[in-house]
């Protein structure tokens, strides 16, 4: 009772600071502006279907305990209003039963609802693991292995059926090599159950062992009934384990480690399965399949449209199709061959969730068929603490708004996403004008020596007092500037400043360029400095170049867009984009703005606008340049 009152009155104050309005306005990509999801105390894979009564039903993984912990249990809940009020609490497995976890939902034509997830039906209390580092050889978190099972609901979630049905999966190799020899199969799902022509697909994540990083080995198979959409009888469905073979979809076999998993499907308008999925190479990986899960294509490394590897830890990365036809990819924007090479743990790759970055597809044609052609990525969601981590989320679509939910493994939330984000993502391949909205500067070079100068424009605070409150303390605001640059260098030798904002104090903000032949921005308060370049091996000498240096004060994130392309760090550094100090107050400082101060080369334009300008239009400008001779 003292845990349930706990909660409750933990939901009541993120209610409330969710509708009170801080000193500025509220940032919606911050997840605490979201609205929270009801849990008993550990939260995880709060994901929605639409049902047929205009609901929507949220499952959710849920305990009083932390993740793994006995009585980790199956709950579902309806709302009618988008996600601000639930109703209809329901146990799909009591929380005294064994550990009943990672649910997914699947609704029928009918309306009939499916409920999949895994459950310990033998209660087994421990498994062999691996060793290190179960040094007495048992694992004694007991959620990932069992039955896969199943049960289903014909009144929109109201109810479940009393009888649960346990899936049939088939042995593959990595089964037959477990300390059971697949008498104990290890296994768990998060991936979006699907249909496709009458059948219904479910993924399956199998398990080769525990130990170092919990799973030592994974790899991906998806579950297919032809008849359980249709059956009265759900339980006299039948079930195919895919793909064909023993071999599920592993990482690509060159370079591809030992973990494949938490595999992520959709179907491209030609048929095709597209699946994507964690590993913990820094990378990705994805594959197509062309008869409906049978056998798949070569897996490879995810890369965007122009041909640069995505970069991800081992997180969960999701794809969605949007009614719109076009697509949706949740990742973090991160890892790199740094993780692989350094990490001496595995584990090390679940750390840095936050923020949440997504990317927009689009499909266009291969000689095997429709692809999705990946744009530059956005920040979706954040926390203002970079050690807190989001994950596990989902898409609902409802009127016309996007909706995702995530958790953070202790409260989930919905949050309503802005379309035009969205909408410019999927239209950044063909965007090539510059944006106007929040330009205060606008300089282009005529003639004459260097430096010049521009007046310097008054840009927004970071962090400020809250004179509302009787102790008036210090308040982030969610504010941003950018500074757009293009420039032609000769050489590229350290300490060459190509803008410089500072007053007599150093207070205030510069570019230069640095000894790793970079360009990087540094800003000063007066007693903070924040200081981040772009990444190395981008910058030519006798080129011309384009950069945008986005200051976000959301998520704190310095990022440089440099000729059209977002930096993601490289081989050289696991991050492309860093974070600046929470207290910086603002980068006053000159009046003026010193143009090519100490150069060798050129500065052709400069535009400053008193926001972060999304990536998209950081893309637009670059493609407007470009159309400039």
């Amino acid at each position: 009772m003292h845990v349930k009152l706990k909660r409750t009155l933990l939901y009541l104050a993120l209610i409330l600071a969710a509708a009170t309005p801080l000193l500025a306005q509220q940032d919606w990509r911050d997840i605490k502006t979201g609205t929270v999801i009801p849990d008993e105390t550990y939260s995880d894979q709060p994901y929605i279907v639409k049902t047929n009564d205009g609901a929507w039903l949220c499952v959710l993984t849920t305990g009083t305990g932390h993740e793994g912990a006995s009585g980790q249990h199956i709950i579902t809940q309806r709302s009618l209003d988008q996600g601000k009020t639930w109703i209809d609490k329901r146990d799909v497995e009591p929380g005294d039963g064994p550990e009943a976890s990672y649910a997914v939902l699947l609704k029928a034509p009918s309306g009939r609802i499916f409920v999949f997830y895994n459950h310990n039906t033998d209660n087994i209390r421990a498994v062999k693991g691996d060793d290190p580092p179960y040094k007495d050889g048992l694992v004694k978190r007991v959620d990932s292995q069992g039955y896969f099972v199943f049960k289903y609901s014909d009144d929109h979630g109201k109810t479940w059926s009393a009888n649960r049905i346990t899936i049939p999966i088939r042995n593959f190799q990595i089964d037959k090599k477990n300390p059971y020899q697949g008498k104990i199969q290890y296994f768990w799902n998060v991936g979006r159950a699907f249909a496709y022509k009458q059948s219904a697909y479910v993924p399956v994540h199998k398990v080769g062992g525990f130990g170092d990083g919990f799973f030592t080995s994974s790899e991906g198979a998806l579950l297919q009934s032809p008849d359980l959409l249709t059956a009265k009888d759900p339980a006299k469905a039948k079930w195919n384990t895919l793909p064909d073979g023993e071999i599920g979809l592993r990482t690509p076999t060159k370079d591809g480690g030992p973990i494949a998993e938490e595999q992520s499907f959709t179907i491209l308008s030609d048929g095709s399965f597209y699946c994507v999925y964690r590993t913990i190479d820094g990378h990705p990986a994805y594959t197509y399949s062309r008869d409906a899960g049978h056998t798949w294509e070569p897996p490879q490394y995810l890369r965007y449209a122009n041909g640069q590897l995505v970069k991800h830890p081992r997180a969960a990365n999701f794809v969605w199709k949007c009614e719109n036809g076009k697509y949706l990819y949740w990742f973090h924007n991160h890892g790199g061959r740094f993780i692989r090479e350094h990490a001496r743990r595995r584990s090390i790759a679940y750390e840095d969730r936050n923020p949440a970055w997504v990317m927009g597809g689009v499909e266009v044609d291969s000689p095997k068929g429709k692809i999705i052609k990946w744009t530059q990525p956005e920040v979706l969601l954040y926390d203002e603490d970079p050690l807190i981590r989001m994950s596990y989320p989902d898409l609902v679509e409802d009127k016309g708004a996007y909706y995702i939910t995530e958790t953070q493994k202790d409260i989930a939330r919905v949050h309503k996403i802005d379309e035009k984000l969205l909408t410019n993502l999927w239209n950044q391949f063909d965007n090539r004008k510059k944006t106007e909205d929040g330009l205060v500067t606008n300089w282009t070079y005529q003639s004459g020596n260097f430096p010049q100068t521009v007046a310097a424009p008054t840009l927004p605070e970071f962090y400020k007092r809250d004179t509302k409150k009787l102790e008036q303390p210090g308040v982030n605001v969610p504010n941003g500037f950018t500074v757009d640059l293009a420039f032609n260098l000769a050489n590229l030798s350290e300490n060459q400043i190509l803008l410089d904002a500072r007053d007599s104090t150093g207070k205030g903000w510069f570019v230069r360029t640095t000894d790793k032949k970079t360009v990087e921005l540094a800003m000063n308060d007066g007693r903070t400095q924040a200081t981040w370049a772009c990444d190395e091996g981008l910058l030519k000498p006798n080129q011309n170049h384009h950069v945008s240096l986005i200051v976000d004060g959301g998520p704190h994130i310095i990022a440089f867009v440099v000729d059209g392309v977002l930096n993601d760090g490289g081989d050289t550094r696991q991050f492309g984009w860093g974070r600046f100090n929470a207290y910086l107050k603002s980068v006053a400082g000159a009046s003026q703005i010193r143009i090519g101060a100490s150069i060798s080369g050129q500065v052709s334009q400069l535009s400053i606008y008193n926001r972060a300008l999304t990536v998209s239009e950081a893309v637009g400008n670059f493609n407007a340049r470009k159309k400039t001779p």
